[in-house]
């Protein structure tokens, strides 16, 4: 025998976002948020890489 449909639960969000769709409209798709090229060093640059980037 097949199961019976789940029922579906009242929730009363859904009720206003459809609301809301219908007078508003549906809100604009989100757009993806680039990450950062380059991360930050995570510790200071030691004594020897300051003198060696400055003779570089």
């Amino acid at each position: 025998m097949p199961r019976k449909p789940k029922k579906k639960v009242f929730s009363a969000g859904n009720v206003v976002r459809e609301m809301a769709r219908e007078r508003v409209g549906s809100p604009k798709p989100s757009q993806l948020v680039r990450a950062k090229k380059n991360k930050p060093e995570r510790h200071k640059p030691t004594l020897g890489k300051l003198l060696a980037d400055e003779s570089g």
